[in-house]
């Protein structure tokens, strides 16, 4: 047996599971999501956990089992505290603003870059260099901010441009003069 796929996810008080054949509904304070169910899978709710179940033990349907349990845990997750991201903005110059549902980015180009913010995304901007992206959805608050961190990816000889926070990175030695 999947070894993330059987323990259980444990529905906090507040997160309403509703399961359907091909999806289960998660609802919570921060929000609505929907979790696709492969067939094969199962889940069902027993006092205050949710079990995920398989029908055969194929090594798909064990590598869909594990798939839909760490789904269905995000999901309950996301719906009762949220998830974040933080980037840093590091170079001269370099910096950003939230303009309404715009966030407005100065990365050394001849132009100003706008990103528009997704709907269920929140994004709070510290120092005008370190922003921090919020949303109950794990996958776009992940999307989002790698969208965000590709408009300059850091440079690997100066380490300028747009970094996760704990993002480690290895600077690259220039060329040597001869």
């Amino acid at each position: 047996m999947s070894r993330i796929g059987k323990l259980p996810v444990a529905l906090e008080s507040g997160v309403k599971l509703d399961v359907a054949v091909t999806e289960a509904v998660v609802q919570g304070p921060k929000g609505k999501l929907t979790v696709p169910i492969p067939a094969g899978v199962s889940i069902k709710v027993e006092e205050s956990n949710a079990i995920v179940e398989r029908k055969d033990d194929s090594k798909t349907q064990r590598a869909l089992h594990g798939l839909t349990r760490a789904l269905l845990a995000n999901a309950v997750l996301g719906v009762t505290k949220g998830f974040t991201k933080k980037l840093e903005i590091h170079g001269v110059g370099y910096r950003a603003a939230v303009k309404g549902k715009v966030v407005n980015f100065s990365l050394g180009y001849t132009h100003p870059v706008d990103f528009p913010i997704p709907e269920g995304i929140e994004v709070k901007i510290e120092k005008n260099t370190l922003l921090e992206i919020s949303g109950f959805d794990k996958q776009q608050v992940g999307q989002v901010a790698a969208e965000m961190r590709a408009l300059r990816p850091p440079d690997v000889y100066k380490l300028k441009g747009v970094r996760y926070a704990d993002e480690q990175l290895r600077k690259k030695a220039g060329k040597t003069g001869a």
